[in-house]
Protein backbone atom coordinates (compact mmCIF):
# COMPACT_ATOMS: atom_id res chain seq x y z
CA UNK A 1 0.00 0.00 0.00
CA UNK A 2 1.46 3.67 -1.18
CA UNK A 3 1.22 6.25 0.87
CA UNK A 4 1.26 9.77 -0.55
CA UNK A 5 3.16 12.77 1.13
CA UNK A 6 2.54 16.23 0.70
CA UNK A 7 5.10 18.71 0.50
CA UNK A 8 5.35 19.42 4.58
CA UNK A 9 5.76 16.16 5.23
CA UNK A 10 2.45 15.18 6.66
CA UNK A 11 0.79 11.89 5.13
CA UNK A 12 -2.58 13.01 2.85
CA UNK A 13 -5.46 13.23 4.17
CA UNK A 14 -4.36 13.79 7.81
CA UNK A 15 -4.65 17.26 8.68
CA UNK A 16 -2.01 18.99 10.21
CA UNK A 17 -2.35 20.29 13.66
CA UNK A 18 -3.03 24.20 13.90
CA UNK A 19 0.37 26.05 15.20
CA UNK A 20 -0.27 27.17 19.30
CA UNK A 21 -1.34 31.23 19.41
CA UNK A 22 1.55 33.41 20.20
CA UNK A 23 1.42 36.03 22.78
CA UNK A 24 0.59 38.61 20.48
CA UNK A 25 -1.87 36.85 18.97
CA UNK A 26 -3.51 35.81 22.49
CA UNK A 27 -3.38 39.56 23.73
CA UNK A 28 -5.34 40.54 20.93
CA UNK A 29 -8.28 38.48 21.20
CA UNK A 30 -8.28 39.03 25.03
CA UNK A 31 -8.15 42.79 23.76
CA UNK A 32 -11.17 42.35 21.15
CA UNK A 33 -13.33 40.44 24.10
CA UNK A 34 -12.62 42.38 27.19
CA UNK A 35 -11.69 46.32 25.54
CA UNK A 36 -15.88 46.44 25.02
CA UNK A 37 -16.60 46.28 28.77
CA UNK A 38 -13.50 48.55 29.83
CA UNK A 39 -14.75 51.21 27.78
CA UNK A 40 -18.39 50.86 29.90
CA UNK A 41 -16.77 49.90 32.70
CA UNK A 42 -16.86 53.99 34.64
CA UNK A 43 -20.42 54.40 33.34
CA UNK A 44 -21.65 51.54 35.72
CA UNK A 45 -18.92 52.37 38.43
CA UNK A 46 -20.24 55.84 38.78
CA UNK A 47 -23.84 54.48 38.06
CA UNK A 48 -23.26 51.80 41.29
CA UNK A 49 -22.02 54.25 43.63
CA UNK A 50 -24.30 57.29 42.49
CA UNK A 51 -27.67 55.97 41.67
CA UNK A 52 -27.59 51.79 42.54
CA UNK A 53 -26.68 52.10 46.10
CA UNK A 54 -28.76 54.83 47.28
CA UNK A 55 -31.75 53.12 45.77
CA UNK A 56 -31.00 49.98 47.73
CA UNK A 57 -29.93 52.12 50.30
CA UNK A 58 -33.57 53.72 50.48
CA UNK A 59 -35.24 49.99 49.84
CA UNK A 60 -33.22 48.90 53.63
CA UNK A 61 -34.39 52.54 55.33
CA UNK A 62 -37.87 51.95 54.41
CA UNK A 63 -38.02 48.80 56.19
CA UNK A 64 -37.55 50.72 59.92
CA UNK A 65 -39.31 53.78 61.50
CA UNK A 66 -36.40 56.30 61.45
CA UNK A 67 -36.39 59.80 62.88
CA UNK A 68 -34.05 62.17 61.59
CA UNK A 69 -31.12 61.54 64.22
CA UNK A 70 -32.15 58.72 65.19
CA UNK A 71 -29.07 56.44 66.14
CA UNK A 72 -31.53 52.92 66.86
CA UNK A 73 -34.13 52.56 64.41
CA UNK A 74 -36.87 50.11 65.19
CA UNK A 75 -37.33 47.60 62.20
CA UNK A 76 -41.27 47.35 61.19
CA UNK A 77 -40.76 45.32 57.40
CA UNK A 78 -43.03 46.54 55.38
CA UNK A 79 -45.53 48.58 58.23
CA UNK A 80 -44.55 51.72 55.84
CA UNK A 81 -45.52 50.63 52.97
CA UNK A 82 -49.16 49.00 54.31
CA UNK A 83 -49.55 52.73 56.07
CA UNK A 84 -48.57 54.10 53.12
CA UNK A 85 -51.08 52.71 50.50
CA UNK A 86 -54.13 54.00 53.32
CA UNK A 87 -52.24 57.06 53.13
CA UNK A 88 -55.23 59.16 51.63
CA UNK A 89 -52.59 62.24 51.38
CA UNK A 90 -50.31 59.58 49.03
CA UNK A 91 -53.11 59.02 46.84
CA UNK A 92 -54.18 62.89 46.67
CA UNK A 93 -50.55 63.64 45.35
CA UNK A 94 -50.25 60.75 43.09
CA UNK A 95 -53.50 62.08 41.18
CA UNK A 96 -52.20 65.37 41.13
CA UNK A 97 -48.76 64.18 39.69
CA UNK A 98 -50.60 62.16 36.96
CA UNK A 99 -53.13 65.06 35.73
CA UNK A 100 -50.08 67.68 35.99
CA UNK A 101 -47.86 64.79 33.85
CA UNK A 102 -50.76 64.18 31.08
CA UNK A 103 -51.55 68.05 30.89
CA UNK A 104 -47.92 68.73 29.92
CA UNK A 105 -46.33 65.61 28.27
CA UNK A 106 -49.27 65.03 25.48
CA UNK A 107 -49.43 69.16 24.54
CA UNK A 108 -45.25 69.34 24.55
CA UNK A 109 -45.06 66.14 22.26
CA UNK A 110 -46.99 67.33 19.73
CA UNK A 111 -46.04 70.73 19.67
CA UNK A 112 -42.74 69.34 19.56
CA UNK A 113 -43.35 67.21 16.83
CA UNK A 114 -45.10 70.18 15.09
CA UNK A 115 -41.68 72.79 15.82
CA UNK A 116 -39.34 70.26 13.90
CA UNK A 117 -41.25 70.19 11.06
CA UNK A 118 -41.02 73.49 10.80
CA UNK A 119 -37.60 74.22 11.32
CA UNK A 120 -36.48 71.20 9.18
CA UNK A 121 -38.13 73.61 6.47
CA UNK A 122 -36.14 76.15 4.74
CA UNK A 123 -36.03 79.17 7.13
CA UNK A 124 -33.70 82.48 7.09
CA UNK A 125 -31.93 82.41 9.68
CA UNK A 126 -32.57 78.27 10.42
CA UNK A 127 -30.02 78.63 13.62
CA UNK A 128 -31.27 81.34 15.23
CA UNK A 129 -34.69 79.81 15.76
CA UNK A 130 -33.13 76.95 16.81
CA UNK A 131 -30.87 78.39 19.62
CA UNK A 132 -34.19 80.43 20.13
CA UNK A 133 -36.36 77.68 21.09
CA UNK A 134 -33.58 76.15 23.55
CA UNK A 135 -33.41 78.98 25.58
CA UNK A 136 -36.18 78.48 28.05
CA UNK A 137 -34.32 75.00 29.01
CA UNK A 138 -31.11 76.60 29.23
CA UNK A 139 -32.53 79.68 31.43
CA UNK A 140 -32.65 79.38 35.22
CA UNK A 141 -35.14 77.40 36.70
CA UNK A 142 -36.37 78.96 39.69
CA UNK A 143 -36.54 82.54 37.36
CA UNK A 144 -38.96 80.78 35.37
CA UNK A 145 -40.80 79.84 38.23
CA UNK A 146 -41.14 83.48 39.49
CA UNK A 147 -42.09 85.00 36.64
CA UNK A 148 -44.42 82.19 36.02
CA UNK A 149 -45.98 82.76 39.38
CA UNK A 150 -46.76 86.71 38.81
CA UNK A 151 -48.22 85.65 34.98
CA UNK A 152 -50.51 83.77 37.09
CA UNK A 153 -50.91 85.68 40.30
CA UNK A 154 -54.74 85.75 41.12
CA UNK A 155 -54.98 89.76 41.75
CA UNK A 156 -52.47 91.45 39.77
CA UNK A 157 -50.97 88.90 37.31
CA UNK A 158 -51.04 89.02 33.80
CA UNK A 159 -52.56 86.23 31.85
CA UNK A 160 -55.78 87.63 34.87
CA UNK A 161 -55.48 90.56 33.13
CA UNK A 162 -56.04 89.30 29.56
CA UNK A 163 -58.90 87.40 30.46
CA UNK A 164 -60.29 90.36 32.10
CA UNK A 165 -60.05 92.16 29.07
CA UNK A 166 -61.68 89.73 26.21
CA UNK A 167 -64.55 89.81 29.26
CA UNK A 168 -64.07 86.50 31.22
CA UNK A 169 -63.58 86.21 34.77
CA UNK A 170 -60.30 85.99 36.36
CA UNK A 171 -59.38 82.46 37.74
CA UNK A 172 -57.42 81.87 40.99
CA UNK A 173 -54.94 79.82 39.62
CA UNK A 174 -53.18 78.90 43.08
CA UNK A 175 -56.06 77.38 44.82
CA UNK A 176 -58.01 76.18 42.17
CA UNK A 177 -56.92 72.77 41.78
CA UNK A 178 -57.64 72.19 38.02
CA UNK A 179 -56.05 75.68 37.07
CA UNK A 180 -53.17 75.00 39.13
CA UNK A 181 -52.09 71.81 37.20
CA UNK A 182 -52.70 74.19 33.62
CA UNK A 183 -50.31 76.68 35.22
CA UNK A 184 -47.54 74.56 36.29
CA UNK A 185 -47.81 72.30 32.94
CA UNK A 186 -47.26 75.58 30.41
CA UNK A 187 -44.45 76.13 33.18
CA UNK A 188 -43.48 72.87 32.32
CA UNK A 189 -44.14 72.90 28.10
CA UNK A 190 -42.51 76.09 28.02
CA UNK A 191 -39.27 75.03 29.26
CA UNK A 192 -39.01 71.43 27.73
CA UNK A 193 -40.76 71.62 24.49
CA UNK A 194 -37.66 73.21 22.45
CA UNK A 195 -35.42 70.95 23.89
CA UNK A 196 -37.54 67.74 22.80
CA UNK A 197 -38.29 69.55 19.65
CA UNK A 198 -34.48 69.66 18.75
CA UNK A 199 -34.32 65.82 19.65
CA UNK A 200 -36.79 65.50 16.86
CA UNK A 201 -35.75 67.44 14.61
CA UNK A 202 -32.27 65.51 14.42
CA UNK A 203 -34.14 62.71 14.01
CA UNK A 204 -35.63 64.39 10.63
CA UNK A 205 -32.92 65.34 9.13
CA UNK A 206 -31.12 61.87 9.62
CA UNK A 207 -34.08 60.64 7.68
CA UNK A 208 -32.80 60.01 3.74
CA UNK A 209 -33.66 62.33 1.34
CA UNK A 210 -34.35 59.56 -1.65
CA UNK A 211 -37.37 58.72 0.14
CA UNK A 212 -39.38 62.26 -0.03
CA UNK A 213 -37.79 62.54 -3.33
CA UNK A 214 -39.99 59.42 -4.44
CA UNK A 215 -42.70 60.35 -2.29
CA UNK A 216 -42.77 63.59 -4.16
CA UNK A 217 -42.22 62.30 -7.84
CA UNK A 218 -45.54 59.87 -6.65
CA UNK A 219 -47.52 62.81 -6.61
CA UNK A 220 -47.80 63.14 -2.58
CA UNK A 221 -48.26 66.38 -0.76
CA UNK A 222 -46.25 68.08 2.21
CA UNK A 223 -48.55 66.56 4.77
CA UNK A 224 -49.05 62.91 2.79
CA UNK A 225 -45.17 63.05 3.41
CA UNK A 226 -45.26 63.68 6.55
CA UNK A 227 -47.75 61.00 7.33
CA UNK A 228 -46.33 58.39 5.52
CA UNK A 229 -42.98 59.81 5.42
CA UNK A 230 -41.13 61.16 8.22
CA UNK A 231 -43.93 60.02 11.35
CA UNK A 232 -43.23 56.31 10.65
CA UNK A 233 -39.35 56.60 10.41
CA UNK A 234 -39.54 58.69 13.50
CA UNK A 235 -41.33 56.11 16.03
CA UNK A 236 -38.16 54.99 17.23
CA UNK A 237 -37.14 58.77 18.34
CA UNK A 238 -40.53 59.10 19.43
CA UNK A 239 -40.79 56.24 21.77
CA UNK A 240 -37.46 57.49 23.24
CA UNK A 241 -38.87 61.09 24.23
CA UNK A 242 -42.40 59.66 25.61
CA UNK A 243 -40.50 57.41 28.06
CA UNK A 244 -37.88 60.18 29.05
CA UNK A 245 -40.98 62.71 29.37
CA UNK A 246 -42.89 60.06 31.58
CA UNK A 247 -39.70 59.68 34.13
CA UNK A 248 -39.28 63.87 34.27
CA UNK A 249 -42.88 64.39 34.15
CA UNK A 250 -43.99 61.92 37.18
CA UNK A 251 -40.98 63.22 39.33
CA UNK A 252 -41.72 66.59 39.07
CA UNK A 253 -40.68 68.94 41.68
CA UNK A 254 -39.31 72.05 41.11
CA UNK A 255 -42.15 74.19 39.65
CA UNK A 256 -44.95 73.01 41.95
CA UNK A 257 -42.27 74.02 44.72
CA UNK A 258 -41.72 77.50 43.12
CA UNK A 259 -45.56 78.16 42.49
CA UNK A 260 -46.68 77.80 45.83
CA UNK A 261 -47.65 80.99 47.32
CA UNK A 262 -46.57 80.44 50.74
CA UNK A 263 -42.94 81.44 50.93
CA UNK A 264 -40.92 78.10 52.51
CA UNK A 265 -43.70 75.88 52.54
CA UNK A 266 -43.88 72.15 50.74
CA UNK A 267 -47.60 71.14 50.58
CA UNK A 268 -48.55 72.07 47.29
CA UNK A 269 -50.79 74.68 48.03
CA UNK A 270 -53.12 75.41 51.04
CA UNK A 271 -55.01 72.33 50.91
CA UNK A 272 -52.35 70.40 48.88
CA UNK A 273 -54.10 71.16 45.60
CA UNK A 274 -50.86 70.83 43.33
CA UNK A 275 -48.86 68.86 45.96
CA UNK A 276 -46.97 66.29 43.49
CA UNK A 277 -45.14 62.68 45.18
CA UNK A 278 -42.11 64.24 45.08
CA UNK A 279 -42.81 67.08 47.20
CA UNK A 280 -44.99 65.14 49.24
CA UNK A 281 -41.93 63.22 49.86
CA UNK A 282 -39.77 66.35 50.35
CA UNK A 283 -41.93 67.16 52.88
CA UNK A 284 -42.34 64.25 54.61
CA UNK A 285 -38.42 63.76 55.23
CA UNK A 286 -37.56 67.37 55.85
CA UNK A 287 -40.30 68.70 57.62
CA UNK A 288 -41.89 65.64 59.63
CA UNK A 289 -37.96 64.29 59.85
CA UNK A 290 -39.95 60.62 59.06
CA UNK A 291 -36.92 58.88 56.81
CA UNK A 292 -38.21 55.32 57.01
CA UNK A 293 -41.66 56.79 55.47
CA UNK A 294 -39.68 59.24 53.04
CA UNK A 295 -37.95 56.10 51.48
CA UNK A 296 -41.14 53.82 51.10
CA UNK A 297 -42.54 57.06 49.04
CA UNK A 298 -39.14 56.80 47.09
CA UNK A 299 -39.27 53.14 46.29
CA UNK A 300 -43.47 53.39 45.24
CA UNK A 301 -42.84 56.42 43.45
CA UNK A 302 -39.87 54.38 41.79
CA UNK A 303 -41.85 51.27 41.03
CA UNK A 304 -44.67 53.33 39.64
CA UNK A 305 -42.47 54.99 36.91
CA UNK A 306 -40.93 51.73 36.25
CA UNK A 307 -44.38 50.32 34.99
CA UNK A 308 -45.59 53.59 33.43
CA UNK A 309 -42.72 53.26 31.23
CA UNK A 310 -42.77 50.33 31.11
CA UNK A 311 -45.87 50.17 29.76
CA UNK A 312 -44.97 53.50 27.44
CA UNK A 313 -42.49 51.21 25.63
CA UNK A 314 -45.01 48.30 25.19
CA UNK A 315 -47.50 50.61 23.54
CA UNK A 316 -45.14 52.49 21.67
CA UNK A 317 -43.01 49.38 20.31
CA UNK A 318 -46.16 47.77 19.42
CA UNK A 319 -47.06 50.53 17.42
CA UNK A 320 -43.50 51.03 15.65
CA UNK A 321 -43.69 47.46 14.75
CA UNK A 322 -47.25 47.83 13.40
CA UNK A 323 -46.93 47.10 8.96
CA UNK A 324 -48.69 50.19 7.53
CA UNK A 325 -51.28 49.61 5.28
CA UNK A 326 -49.96 50.38 1.16
CA UNK A 327 -52.32 53.19 0.68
Amino acid sequence: MTTTVTREGTPAGVRRPAPRPGLRDRLSRWDVKASPYLYVAPFFIVFGIVGLFPLLYTAYVSLFHWDAGDDNPDFIGLDNFKELFADAQFWHSLENTVSIFLLSSVPQLIIAVLLAALLSTRLRGATGWRVGILLPYAASLVALGIIFANLFGPKYGLVNGLLQTIGLSPVDWQANRFASHVAIAIMVNWRWTGYNALIVLAAMQAIPKELHEAALIDGAGTVRRFRHVTLPLLKPTLIFVTITSTIGGLQIFTEPKLFDAMPGSNNGGSTHQFQTVTLYLYQTAFENFDLGYASAIAWVLFLIIVVIAGVNYLLTGRLARTPRRKG
